[in-house]
This record gives structure tokens, C-alpha cells and sequence, in this order.
């Protein structure tokens, strides 16, 4: 992948990108370094060549599997309340690598991503994709994301891209004192952005805006 595929030209050019991120910025996406990294990262080598002259429209877009990258807004909102929860992050936790458009968002803003993807065929393309762009700090797994991934936590901060009816029991134990995790959460048509914290006594829990991510699902394909 050279860099004449990573810049762009056209409707993939760093123009049309810088253009999507001054849309984000009027929408209310503030934190620079989320900016940045929004600006930095060539969505259109994270969907299908046909529909790469879509890739920075503000929507969500097909990648296969009945899965869908999602929308540069939501990427950016989920990463910038990440950031506002622990600016310090230094192991945080994926769940739902899909392409793995998220994840390179990540990987600019915190020292190591673990990402837990349940479809073979999509962690395997993510992690090879990421692996061309030269991402050195991103680590995959192919499994269960209800599971976490026990062995590299506790985490300073898990984001989940799908929406499960309530938050895994699981999750809660790999989050470390301090840190934050924010996911879409409830059925179909119900689901609100929440943000949950974890303190030495316990967790705080605040529902924000209204999103809709296809459900989270157990075991692996």
C-alpha cells in the first residue's frame, strides 16, 4: 500500500477529508487530538473500492458480513469521550474491530489498542490492513467480545462498537480504577451512548445521546 493509496485523490483526496472534519467540528466534536487523528486516518482503504467515493460522506457505510463501518461522527464522539473520561490512556480495549477503522482512530490517541473481533474474516482483513499502514501498536484477537480479553487488561478504557442489551459482567472486571467505558447499550431502535465509570468504590453510569449500532453477539464465526 503506497502513499498515493493512503492520500487519496478526488473524493478520497486530504481535502475532502479535511472537509469532513470541519463538518465534525460543527457538529460539536471538539478535542484537537480526536480531530487530528480523524483527519489522519484514509477511511476510504477501509471500505470496498466502490464505494470509496462515499468514504467521507458523515455516514455509515457496508463492509460485509451484515456489519457496517461506522459513521466519522460516531467514531469521533465514542474517541472523544473516551479521551474526556482519562486523558492518559494506556491500554485500552476494543470490542468490535470490524475493518478496523476505529481502531486506527485509536491507535493516535492512546499507547496500545486490544481489539477483539468476532468474525474470522473481518479480524483477519483488519489486522492486515492495519499492519500495511504501518500501525505498530494495535494487537487483534479473534473471539467473543462478551469475553474481553482477560490476559492483557485491566484496562484503562474499553469502547464497544456494538450494542449489547446490557453491559457484560465481564467488562466491568477488566476495567481498572479510573478508567472508562463507553458503548452503545439496549435493543434496536433503543439504544443510548453510556459512558461508565469506575471508581474506588465503585461504577458511575451516564446515558448520553441516542445512537443505533447493529447488536453485540456472543461466540465467534
Amino acid at each position: 500500500m503506497g502513499l498515493h493509496d493512503r492520500e487519496g485523490i478526488g473524493m478520497t483526496s486530504r481535502r475532502t477529508r479535511d472537509r469532513l472534519v470541519t463538518r465534525l467540528r460543527d457538529a460539536g466534536i471538539s478535542h484537537p487530538r480526536v480531530l487530528s487523528a480523524i483527519a489522519n486516518t484514509p477511511r476510504h482503504l477501509f471500505v470496498d473500492e466502490a464505494l470509496a467515493s462515499r468514504a467521507y460522506e458523515d455516514a455509515s457505510l457496508p463492509i460485509g458480513h451484515q456489519q457496517t463501518i461506522s459513521q466519522p461522527y460516531i467514531v469521533a464522539l465514542m474517541s472523544q469521550a473516551l479521551l474526556d473520561g482519562n486523558s492518559k490512556h494506556s491500554r485500552v480495549l476494543e470490542i468490535g474491530t470490524g475493518c478496523g477503522y476505529q481502531t486506527m482512530v485509536l491507535s493516535q490517541l492512546v499507547n496500545l489498542v486490544y481489539s477483539v473481533e468476532r468474525i474470522g474474516a473481518l479480524h483477519q482483513q483488519a489486522r492486515d490492513r492495519l499492519y500495511d499502514l504501518k500501525i505498530r501498536n494495535a494487537y487483534f484477537k479473534h473471539g467473543d467480545g462478551f469475553e474481553g480479553w482477560q490476559e492483557q487488561g485491566p484496562f484503562s478504557g474499553i469502547l464497544i462498537t456494538a450494542a449489547p442489551e446490557r453491559v457484560p459482567d465481564s467488562l466491568y472486571h477488566q476495567l481498572s480504577v479510573g478508567g472508562v467505558m463507553i458503548l452503545p447499550e439496549g435493543e434496536k431502535r433503543l439504544q443510548r451512548l453510556i459512558t461508565i465509570t469506575r471508581t474506588a468504590s465503585g461504577f458511575q453510569r451516564h446515558e448520553g445521546a441516542c445512537v443505533n449500532f447493529v447488536p453485540m453477539l456472543s461466540g465467534v464465526i
